[in-house]
């Protein structure tokens, strides 16, 4: 296997070039001016406190890309500075180099170097003062304390300030996110609520519209043609009212003229005036419409209280099958049964005679089995539709079963 070759180091920020050259330029000019701090070791020449300078200026290049490596050479440019005259530069270089090892270092590192720093404080000062007995030797412990814990935990705390608020703008970014997300499937929801409704309310009356209007271009007789006009005036009628309806709640009535009134809301109790509106429009299809309403009918009590949406999806579902009927249904009776046992849940069954048309008697684009289909999953119900065999031949099922359990109230 081919050894993997170590990573080239990144290049040095612009930002620790200038701190490196402004060290190294103002160690110089201290140099110069001959403002060191005390006369070097005897036996080593006053120059390499130059060579510590040069060091530590270098070190200062890696203080983010390497901040590890950079403190190591700080700590071995420092002890020879020390040794060899100690310039103010090269000190203040190294409380740098380890401020920048616990700020840009990993986690870890961020967590050791200031306990490390406080330690060797401490032993430092402690055998200094068993040694030499000399309480200047504790002020020599808080320079060293100084120089090395002040700015390791300086860092450390700068660390934690930095990353709590790049973990509260990820958390904001994050909950920006969810709420873009919650606003796009509240809109879609929104807009799928809205093509149902819209589909349920105005489909019926424009099936109706479209299958008198063939009536009365096919019949050649002034009666019928009268009679076809008369429902297709009827439906436009209720169709624009539902339409005018529909407009209505999607307005800010509050706003538009000072009425917040609720609108109504289709419920089961409207099927009666549903099925006499499907026998007019289905007058001379052969068509004829029957609802068995069975709730509690086995006497297990009075009927429950249903909630506002499960009443709405139930009329709906009825609305579309009895429209479905009108276009596809052949000749015959379409029988309506809606049946609810105590705290159980409300099944609607709509049977019509199914037959091999040509084609529909009028025109649809087959979104009304998808709106029954969300209508009863958005509920937790089941729902199912097609051919099934019956006693006369084959017929069309509709069937649905809505949960619906909610306080008894009197009847």
């Amino acid at each position: 296997m081919r050894a993997r070759l170590p990573a080239v180091p990144a290049r040095p920020h612009r930002d620790d070039v200038l701190i490196a050259a402004a060290g190294l330029l103002g160690g110089l000019l201290l140099w110069v001016l001959g403002l060191h701090g005390r006369p070097p070791v005897p036996g080593l020449p006053a120059w390499l406190t130059l060579v510590a300078l040069a060091a530590i200026s270098g070190a200062e290049l890696l203080r983010r890309t390497a901040p590890l490596t950079g403190l190591a050479v700080a700590v071995a440019a420092l002890a020879l500075d020390t040794c060899t005259g100690t310039l103010i530069a090269t000190v203040v270089m190294f409380t740098d180099l380890v401020y920048a090892a616990v700020l840009y270092g990993g986690p870890r590192t961020a967590r050791r170097i200031p306990q490390c720093a406080v330690l060797v404080t401490v032993v430092t000062t402690v055998v200094l003062l068993a040694v030499r007995r000399d309480p200047e030797m504790l002020m020599f412990g808080i320079v060293i304390g100084v120089l090395t814990a002040t700015p390791a935990w300086t860092g450390l705390i700068i660390r934690n300030h930095r990353d709590a608020a790049q973990a509260a703008r990820l958390r904001a970014e994050q909950t920006a996110l969810l709420a873009e997300m919650d606003r796009t499937q509240a809109v879609a929801g929104e807009r799928a609520r809205m093509a149902r409704e819209l589909h349920d309310m105005v489909a019926n009356h424009l099936s109706a519209i479209a299958i008198h209007a063939t009536a009365a271009q096919t019949i050649d007789d002034p009666g019928a043609t009268r009679q076809a006009l008369g429902v297709i005036r009827e439906n436009s009628v209720q169709g624009l009212a539902e339409m005018r309806r529909l407009i209505g709640l999607l307005r800010d009535t509050g706003t538009a003229g000072g009425a917040d009134e609720p609108a109504a809301v289709p419920t089961l109790d409207g099927l009666e005036a549903l099925l006499g509106q499907a026998r007019t429009n289905g007058a001379g299809s052969g068509l004829t419409f029957t609802l068995d309403d069975a709730r509690h009918a086995d006497g297990t009590g009075p009927r429950t209280a249903l909630p506002a949406p499960v009443e709405l999806a139930a009329y709906r579902i009825v609305q579309e099958s009895l429209t479905n009927a009108l276009k596809h249904a052949e000749p015959g009776e379409v029988a309506v049964r809606i049946e609810q046992t105590q705290d159980g849940p409300l099944g609607i069954a709509v049977i019509s005679p199914f037959g091999d048309r040509s084609g529909p008697r009028a025109p649809g684009s087959g979104a009304g089995l998808v709106g029954m289909r969300e209508r009863t999953t958005l509920l937790g119900g089941t729902f199912e539709a097609g051919p099934a065999p019956g006693p006369d031949g084959t017929v069309w099922q509709v069937r649905a079963q809505l949960p619906a359990t909610e306080e008894e109230t009197p009847s």
